[in-house]
């Protein structure tokens, strides 16, 4: 089983839960060593102090805060254990909120929020009364030498935490917004018909990495004394000039869909009914 990177306890309340969290997403990238060009040797990087003009080692360093040009507030692994709060290993739910409120440009990292034996049923419940009752929670949490506050959500019958940034980190930009054009009518639904011709259900395993399959590819094909074909680059495209021309000819060019059955129960009891009356009353005939 995967390692946790955090346990502690969960409170709501009175109640408290032991917990442990697992990393939820992590990047799955080709990654390459830097190497001597000349001799395929890699290379180190080693921390070179420039006053002593001599390499040191990782046991020499210690953290320091530049609070003026060059001069520094040196702090200690000790110092940064003796002031770490409560949420060090209590996740404390502060509120709830509803899950539309919270807007997902806040939302960093993801992680699996696990039970321990003897947290199960409070687990459940809270998951549960969370799942019915449409709410999310927000909680404090501090992992990493940093205070998170955190999102707490039910999925698949267990919940999902996700560290967020605080409203400080979240940068604004002037130049967005509404854009300040005026728009026909006719665009605006040409442009739903090209949505609707591009909708379908999110299914996050049929999208890839090109990319990285193209670097494997490039891999493959060294070890294996191979060309690789270059991949054909997309043309370069001009400046929309007549928009609608170009909606129409991209609702052209998309594949037709199936027409959809809507099969509800409401529309097979008008169908039934339909069918009745279409039948007409029995006629009873003489002896």
């Amino acid at each position: 089983m995967a390692s946790s990177v955090w346990s502690g306890y969960l409170t709501f309340g009175l109640i408290s839960m032991p917990v442990k969290l697992f990393s939820g997403a992590r990047s799955n990238h080709i990654s390459f060593n830097m190497l001597h060009r000349d001799d395929n040797t890699r290379v180190k990087q080693q921390l070179w102090c420039p006053h002593d003009e001599r390499v040191v080692e990782r046991n020499e360093i210690v953290k320091g805060y530049e609070y003026r040009k060059g001069e520094y507030v040196i702090i200690e692994p000790e110092e940064i254990k003796k002031i770490e709060p409560k949420t060090a290993k209590a996740m404390e739910i502060l509120e709830f909120v509803e899950y539309k409120e919270v807007d997902p440009i806040y939302f960093e990292s993801s992680y699996f929020l696990v039970p321990d034996e003897a947290g199960r049923r409070p687990y459940a419940l809270l998951t549960k009364a969370m799942e019915e009752t449409g709410y999310v929670a927000i909680a404090k949490l501090t992992m990493h030498n940093r205070e998170y506050t955190v999102f707490l959500r039910p999925h698949a019958g267990g919940l999902m935490l996700h560290t967020m940034y605080y409203s400080d980190e979240v940068r604004q930009l002037e130049s967005f917004g509404p854009v300040d054009v005026e728009l026909k009518d006719a665009e605006v639904k040409v442009a739903h018909q090209l949505i609707e011709a591009l909708a379908g259900k999110f299914e996050p395993e049929k999208y890839h990495d090109t990319f990285e399959e193209n670097l494997r590819e490039l891999i493959k094909a060294h070890l294996e004394g191979r060309e690789v074909t270059a991949v054909e680059k997309p043309r370069k495209l001009a400046p929309v000039v007549d928009l609608m021309a170009a909606l129409k000819e991209s609702l052209a060019q998309m594949p037709k869909k199936p027409p959809q059955r809507v099969a509800t129960a409401e529309r097979e009891s008008e169908v039934k009914e339909v069918k009745k009356s279409a039948k007409g009353p029995r006629r009873k005939t003489a002896a």
